[in-house]
């Protein structure tokens, strides 16, 4: 466990350190966001950020090889090259979005061929717990994992609207997933696991970043850091339960709701249904499903009267109560868990409406005040027509 919290501390040391380089870069090469109609932010502000969060997972990563503990993970097997290949070219294909904001399709296009070149080069769904995809047909398998790690991406893209929100929401996925795989790797004869490395470094660069993200931001992430990020929390997930065979796991560890298609789901449940509820809002008024507009979750809670602190810090209650909520099964009664979750969730409720409810309720009063004075009124006009 020290080695991991080491890989964490570097991931977000040097991320911290080379925020502020990069963001003098992005100023450099015109990588400045304009502020836009959708834009919460006031003043043009830096992109960029996703390339000083691929330095930080980098060198944590290239750090971790030379660790005894972890060093064969990188010597049986070339999945972490692959997934440190793919992070540096989904990183350059933001930038390119940043600097020149690329169209929608050729955008996609790109996420596209680098998820099915990391699925080739074997960061694959080979297996659920209906069977074993690569038996069934390794292009499936391919075309699955591709999928995924598009849609992941996206998820993650949508969300980011907020200083701190994307990389919050994603730190606190990121550790659920480590203490997950974790777990399942004190079950194995050895406890080095790729997938619990990718989620500490993971974790490691959305703190060391977020220190500079924090609302008023010196610095935004852009599509290079938000991209990035979907990516490898869903890399992380398909390493970690895309190979797991459920037999081969004790009940008490394997559940059903930790299936790797579902699992992103649950971690990442706010990023995809924000994504979700644009695509089919956009679709319904005739619209691309990339089409900007101000509807997003994290607009709406600024629409409730939330400041921008406020909401990031209660969508990131909300997402930790989806993801340790579904963690918390491992170590209590699911009577309990179930409790727990219903007070936390009145308790989040609470606290999302309470601006609404805080301007709303002497409206409501004021509503019914005049309601009663214009009915008393009418009554005794009709009292004295008699």
């Amino acid at each position: 466990m020290r080695v991991y919290l080491l890989i964490a501390a570097i991931a977000g040391g040097v991320t911290w350190l080379v925020t502020p380089i990069v963001r003098h870069m992005a100023i450099e090469i015109g990588a400045v966001g304009e502020v836009r109609a959708r834009d919460v932010h006031k003043i043009p502000t830096p992109r960029m950020g996703g390339v000083a969060m691929l330095i930080g997972f980098v060198v944590a990563m290239l750090f971790a090889s030379r660790i005894p503990f972890i060093s064969g993970l990188f010597r049986e097997d070339t999945t972490a090259w692959v997934i440190m290949i793919g992070a540096a070219l989904v990183s350059l294909l933001g930038v390119a979005d940043d600097v020149w904001d690329l169209d929608w399709m050729l955008k996609l296009a790109g996420q596209l061929l680098i998820s099915v070149f990391v699925s080739w080069g074997g960061v694959q769904i080979i297996s659920l717990p209906l069977g074993s995809l690569v038996a069934a047909s390794p292009s499936l398998s391919m075309a699955i994992t591709a999928i995924l790690i598009v849609a992941s991406i996206n998820a993650v893209n949508f969300v980011d609207g907020l200083d701190g929100l994307a990389s919050g929401i994603v730190a606190i996925g990121g550790v659920a997933f480590a203490i997950y795989s974790y777990i399942l790797a004190r079950t194995s004869p050895s406890y080095a696991s790729m997938a619990t490395l990718i989620d500490v470094a993971l974790v490691g660069i959305c703190v060391g970043f977020i220190l500079h993200n924090w609302h008023p931001a010196k610095l935004f992430m852009g599509d290079s850091g938000s991209m990035l990020l979907g990516y490898l929390i869903t890399c992380a997930s398909i390493v970690m339960t895309g190979r797991l065979d459920p037999m081969s796991v004790h009940t008490s560890v394997y559940l059903p709701v930790f299936m790797p298609i579902l699992l992103p789901v649950l971690v990442l449940f706010l990023p995809v249904l924000d994504m979700c509820l644009a695509i089919v809002r956009r679709l319904s008024h005739g619209q691309s499903p990339m089409h900007p507009d101000r509807m997003h979750l994290h607009h709406r809670m600024l629409g409730i009267g939330h400041g921008v602190r406020g909401a990031v810090s209660i969508l990131w209650g909300w997402a930790a109560l989806i993801a340790f909520g579904s963690l918390s099964v491992l170590f209590f009664q699911p009577f309990h868990v179930a409790i727990g979750m219903a007070v936390a969730t009145v308790v989040l409720t609470v606290a999302t409406m309470y601006p609404y409810m805080k301007h709303r309720l002497p409206e409501i009063r004021e509503e019914n005040r005049e309601y009663r004075e214009a009915r008393r009124g009418a009554e005794h006009t009709r009292h004295g027509r008699r």
